[in-house]
């Protein structure tokens, strides 16, 4: 197939970004146009535009320009393995938005019972209340995020904190809170797969926003804790299970780039 090249405002229109965003990556060194023309154009190839999908899909799953082009310029970087892999990422999370819509639908027929099937009340008005009742929360699992600080910590203040301030969010920062954790896991996942080490900088870099995560959402997280937490996920089965169920090998190298990172720090 012959290669078709285009200039910048085809890309900037093809791509829905912005002509100075283009500019932008052209001089961060993270998509540099395969080519110009006689004129000092910028000309981009169809391997040119499979990169700028890869920046874009990176930045959609959290990860940082800085990142991505780690990602994108390591040696061994396999594009088809990584769109396979994210596309099993992007169904989870298509899966998990699945069912928080269910539950806003079901808090919509509660908030609004008129347009509920008059047979549907009949006879099992209260069995059919409990039902709904289920279903607001399918989606959501504030316990799963205090797991962690109760397994290491009982009812100590770190526990009481997480508890304090989950009590109080709204499903769609449930939705945030989620969205940011499994972004950053899918980010350790990749960079298992790519074997990158643990100890280097892109682990670190996803290590210190798993900690950030940790701090801004459930209790003050400093590295000395966060090291506890590391020893946990490969101590503790169930933490083990749930990185390793993700990749297997997960659970201890998340572990070692939190032990690096808060050495390093």
């Amino acid at each position: 197939m012959t290669d078709t090249t285009h200039r910048i405002g085809e890309v900037a229109e093809l791509a829905r970004v912005t002509v100075r965003t283009l500019r932008h990556y052209d001089a961060i060194g993270l998509l540099c146009p395969s080519g110009r023309s006689a004129g000092g154009y910028r000309l981009y190839s169809t391997d040119d535009l499979l990169r700028l999908q890869q920046i874009q899909i990176g930045r959609a799953l959290g990860l940082s320009l800085e990142a991505i082009r780690r990602m994108l310029d390591e040696p061994g970087f396999d594009r088809g393995a990584a769109l396979r892999r994210q596309r099993a990422e992007l169904e989870s999370r298509l899966a998990d938005t699945q069912a928080m819509l269910a539950a806003i639908d079901a808090a919509l027929a509660l908030l609004e019972p008129s347009k509920i099937q008059a047979n549907d009340r009949k006879g099992r008005t209260m069995q059919t209340t409990n039902d709904q009742l289920k279903e607001l929360f399918d989606g959501f699992d504030p316990e799963a995020h205090q797991d962690e600080a109760r397994a290491r910590w009982g009812e100590s203040a770190a526990f009481r904190e997480s508890a304090r301030r989950t009590r109080r969010y709204t499903p769609d920062q449930w939705a945030a809170l989620k969205a940011e954790v499994e972004a950053i896991e899918a980010g350790f996942a990749d960079a298992l797969a790519q074997g990158l080490p643990s100890e280097g900088e892109r682990a670190r870099e996803l290590a210190e926003a798993h900690r950030l995560h940790i701090d801004r959402w459930f209790y003050p997280c400093a590295h000395a804790m966060h090291r506890s937490l590391a020893s946990l996920y490969v101590s503790d089965p169930r933490f083990a299970a749930h990185y390793d169920a993700r990749a297997e090998g997960l659970a201890a190298y998340v572990s070692a780039a939190i032990e690096a990172n808060a050495a390093g720090r």
